[in-house]
């Protein structure tokens, strides 16, 4: 009828939006084709400028075309002049701010800006810093436009209280802010360095309890939200534990050496080297981790020659030198015995309590006591009960083992879909404090009974790694999914295995499997299935 606007027919839209995306298309292709035969041509003048802007303008990600733009305004720096230049990098940073809208976490686009500021003679750094300003109200968590925070900061020699003061008004308008967060951790050792502490060492008192209140300002508001718990962990941790060789153990029944170190190495790059010196002679070893795949492991060892075990001198002596560490153990191995040891002299907070820092008990004490007050408030709240564990033990593993047990107990039943994790952290500790109680007592001799962790239940279909373990004894594999006997092929080099438990495996179906297991495995005297 007259008047009225005819309404298009869901079929005719879609036809209409085809035929759009189709000429779309078409001169995204054709501008395309152009800017490289252009390249190729060597041609990079300013109409490379206006093709790539129409693709860019719709897809900052295409980060050929950043390149091209880069190679033309290096060719015009060499033709323009300066006020000419001028005006096309201010053309470009509008541009950019129009991709940035486009795609605020444009890799190529950050970068690109990062570049064209960084060959100004003098750019405009506050100009910058409030475009980050804005670019972060739309999406606080934008980290690309952090790291470009980052790095006009550092160009512009902003002072770290500057920033940290730009984190403390995004933290007040929203705890949930996770960026500011981690800004905060890296500003603060910045602003309060402390000797021989390194980058992430610890603050002084005054700042932590300052810090700490805030945080718990964070957390009591909004319980749930796990960006301040994290933050928390930070203030209350440590620095990184210097390199060291905890550990050396000489066998004479087995032949080998062992030893440990304070973070996983790689025997044999470019950056890690062992040297084993024997009676201050060098001996040539092959290094080789416990599960035989020689990837970056806490421990190493070696086969020893029958020579260095010779009984008949009055003692040996081994020495480890670990050189990207700089450090070196030494052991003796008296004349009679079967096996020498020494450790560090690093205390069981250094080595068992590395979670949180034990230089201000009272702080953990007082953080102690405002988790379990607001554990009675949110009694299901996982970030409180965890922390509350790892408060516990920092302060003293063997005085709150029972109340961390219950704790553990009480944030499986919060948290299932974590159980297996917190299964193993359980583990971890209760074998720690059997270790620790070993050396309170002065002994050598250690229980491991009902603590080692057990391998039910894992979904396990390969036991490649369970190599060369010379004093395993009883290994429970139930509930897996081992298919078929030759999986089990590895416990063959496990001379003391007597116990396997496979019952529940999709193996134990097949008829003959006990006669194909008792043939692979003969010195494993009781196989369930």
């Amino acid at each position: 009828m007259h008047g009225r606007l005819k309404v298009k027919t869901s079929e005719e839209q879609a036809e209409a939006k085809r035929l759009e995306r189709e000429q779309k298309l078409k001169l995204y292709q054709s501008a395309t084709q152009a800017v490289f035969q252009k390249r190729q041509a060597g041609e990079l003048d300013e109409s490379v400028l206006e093709l790539t802007s129409q693709i860019l303008g719709a897809n900052p990600d295409f980060a050929t075309l950043w390149n091209c733009r880069r190679e033309v305004f290096e060719q015009l720096e060499t033709q323009k002049s300066p006020e000419e230049l001028a005006a096309l990098v201010k053309a470009e940073l509008g541009f950019l701010e129009s991709c940035l809208r486009v795609n605020p976490k444009s890799y190529g686009t950050w970068h690109h800006r990062c570049w064209l500021l960084g060959r100004l003679p003098e750019p405009n750094w506050a100009r910058e810093l409030e475009l980050c300003a804005r670019f972060l109200e739309v999406d606080e968590r934008n980290f690309h436009c952090w790291d470009y925070r980052r790095f006009v900061a550092a160009q512009a020699a902003v002072p770290p209280a500057e920033e940290l003061a730009f984190t403390d008004s995004l933290i007040t308008r929203n705890f949930s802010n996770y960026s500011s967060w981690h800004y905060r951790s890296c500003l603060l050792p910045q602003l309060h360095p402390q000797p021989d502490s390194g980058p992430q060492g610890r603050l002084p008192e005054d700042v932590l309890l300052k810090e700490l209140e805030l945080v718990q300002n964070a957390f009591f508001t909004d319980p749930n939200d796990q960006s301040a718990w994290f933050y928390h962990r930070w203030l209350l941790g440590r620095a990184d534990p210097q390199d060291a060789l905890h550990c050396l153990h000489v066998s004479r029944d087995e032949a080998c050496l062992t030893v440990s170190f304070s973070r996983p190495l790689l025997v044999g790059s470019s950056t890690e080297t062992l040297l084993l010196m024997v009676d201050e002679s060098p001996l040539i070893v092959e290094w080789r981790t416990p599960d035989g795949r020689n990837r970056p492991s806490h421990v190493w060892l070696c086969d020893l020659p029958t020579a260095s075990l010779n009984d008949q001198l009055p003692q040996h002596t081994f020495r480890v030198i670990w050189t990207a560490g700089d450090a070196q153990k030494e052991c003796v191995l008296l004349k009679g015995r079967q096996e020498g040891w020494c450790r560090d002299s690093a205390t069981d907070e250094q080595l068992f309590r590395c979670e949180l820092s034990v230089e201000k008990s009272t702080v953990l004490q007082s953080e102690l006591k405002s988790c379990k007050e607001l554990q009675e408030l949110e009694p299901e709240n996982k970030w409180c009960l965890l922390t509350i564990i790892l408060l516990m033990r920092a302060l003293d593993p063997l005085l709150y083992e029972k109340e961390t047990l219950q704790y553990f107990q009480t944030l499986k039943a919060v948290d299932p879909m974590r159980a297996a994790y917190l299964d193993d952290l359980r583990s971890k500790f209760l074998l720690e404090n059997s270790v620790l109680k070993m050396e309170y007592a002065d002994v050598r001799v250690l229980h491991l009974a009902h603590k080692v962790l057990q391998a039910n239940d894992n979904a396990i279909e390969s036991l490649d790694g369970i190599t060369n373990l010379p004093r395993l004894q009883e290994l429970l594999l139930c509930n897996n999914r081992l298919q078929q006997p030759a999986a089990l092929q590895p416990l063959a080099s496990c001379p003391r295995l007597v116990l396997l438990n496979l019952e529940g495996n999709p193996l134990c179906e097949e008829g003959d499997v006990s006669e194909h297991l008792a043939e692979l495995l003969p010195s494993v005297s009781s196989i369930l299935t």
